[in-house]
């Protein structure tokens, strides 16, 4: 009951949390519930993650649209190269541009050329030369894009 002065019978409840002793420096275990919770919680979070990050490396390093690869090459003499490769895309309605270089005994890349393949095949063989600004020892595919530049489209 309470009286006009303030004071009640019912005791007090006690603070939350205690200011000092065993009580404050090791605080209550957190209930059965509430560690399940954050457990879900962190186990949705990874796999979000998980997924994420599959997502991106797909995209990052899955099938690409457009490969290049060199099968052969024939030094021309010191000023060029020869370089035959294939050209492979999923749209074969799409053109392609390849970037195809000569490198020297050092690593250096000598010569560099930008082709157009048209659109065609699903699978092209193209030969290109590349003129070299001192003698090659190999002829290579440096990538290729299904984003032809506007310099290489052909008049329409």
């Amino acid at each position: 009951m309470s009286s006009s002065d303030g004071v009640s019978d019912q005791p007090k409840p006690q603070s939350p949390m205690p200011q000092s002793g065993p009580r404050a420096t090791y605080p209550v275990e957190q209930s059965q519930a509430s560690r399940r919770r954050w457990f879900l919680i962190g186990s949705v979070a990874v796999v979000v993650a998980g997924l994420v990050l599959a997502f991106v490396g797909f995209k990052q390093f899955g099938d690409p649209e457009v490969s290049g690869q060199a099968v052969g090459h024939d030094v021309l003499g010191s000023d060029a190269v020869a370089v035959q490769y294939t050209v492979n895309r999923k749209d074969p309605s799409v053109p392609v541009a390849c970037v195809v270089r000569g490198r020297a005994k050092d690593g250096a890349e000598v010569g560099r050329r930008e082709v157009l393949i048209p659109a065609g095949e699903v699978q092209v063989a193209a030969r290109t030369t590349v003129y070299t600004s001192r003698p090659a020892v190999i002829g290579e595919v440096f990538g290729c894009t299904a984003s032809v530049p506007a310099y290489l489209q052909p008049d329409k």
